[in-house]
Formats: C-alpha cells, sequence, structure tokens
C-alpha cells in the first residue's frame, strides 16, 4: 500500500486504522474501507473509500474495481436492513477540499424523505450545522449495526 498523502482527510484516517471509532471504520477489506460520513443529518449515510490515495476511479488497479460493486451492492443491502431505507444512492465526486480522495457516498434515501431532498437534493443534508448533525453515538451505533449485517450475509449471496 502506498504512503498515505500528509494533508488528505481519507489517508490520514487510514494510518490511524487500528484506533479508529466505529463511525471511521464500519467495514474494511484489502481495498476499501467504509466510513459514516462527517457532518450529515442523515443516519446511516456512508462513505465508500479505496485503502490507497486515489483521485479518480480511472486508478483503481483491476482488482479494486472488481470489489467496488459487491461492496456498494452490500452496503445498500445492509442499509435497507438497518435503517429500513427502500432505496440508496450511490454517489461520486471527491471535489471538496481536504476531500479529493476518491470516495463514494452509499446513502440510505428513507420512504419519508420529502421531495425537495430526494436525487441530488439529497446533499442538502451533508456539511451541515453541529446541531443537526448525526451525533457520534448515534453514528457509531449504526456502524456497528451495518457491520453486523455485512458479517452476517450467507457467502455468495449477491
Amino acid at each position: 500500500m502506498e504512503a498515505p498523502r500528509v494533508g488528505c482527510y481519507a489517508c490520514e484516517q487510514e494510518t490511524g486504522l487500528g484506533a479508529l471509532p466505529p463511525r471511521e471504520a464500519v467495514a474494511s477489506d484489502r481495498h476499501w474501507r467504509v466510513a459514516h460520513a462527517l457532518g450529515t443529518a442523515l443516519p446511516g449515510w456512508l462513505v465508500l473509500l479505496p485503502r490507497r490515495h486515489v483521485t479518480g476511479v480511472d486508478e483503481l488497479t483491476d482488482a479494486e474495481a472488481a470489489a467496488l460493486g459487491p461492496w456498494q451492492a452490500a452496503l445498500s443491502r445492509a442499509l435497507r436492513e438497518v435503517t429500513g431505507c427502500p432505496k440508496t444512492y450511490v454517489a461520486q465526486f471527491g471535489e471538496q477540499g481536504g476531500f479529493a480522495h476518491l470516495h463514494f457516498h452509499v446513502i440510505p434515501r428513507g420512504a419519508d424523505l420529502p421531495a425537495a431532498r430526494r436525487g441530488p437534493g439529497i446533499f442538502d443534508l451533508l456539511r451541515r450545522p453541529a446541531a443537526e448533525r448525526v451525533p457520534d453515538a448515534e453514528a457509531d451505533r449504526i456502524a456497528r449495526a451495518v457491520g453486523r449485517a455485512l458479517r452476517h450475509r450467507p457467502a455468495g449471496d449477491g
């Protein structure tokens, strides 16, 4: 694995993987790590990050790319199980300052989400004031539940 990039939030978290709170280490494998999103008002908003520093999908190795789809599907299933959401959104931009490290948002879209917040409007629930954010203890609880949902899937459950 290449050296983490200084000033890259995802890389800095990766260096402390053993000491991360549950919300920063929902699940991982050789290629990917899952975290609960920062600053969101939506419980269960997950972020899927490559474990090495890349800034675009075109930079993924074949092995990283092969694992990407299964991760997105498994996380979507786990979010449905844990949150009861009828749908998940998966999006990738990676252009905010300090967050250029490639990452995919895996977002639970609840049945009661107002129409104005559906689709791209869901991003209104990110970068919220502190009083509106999912508390760390709740993000940790969800992280543990998603981790359990991922571990209890039968092998080959597609």
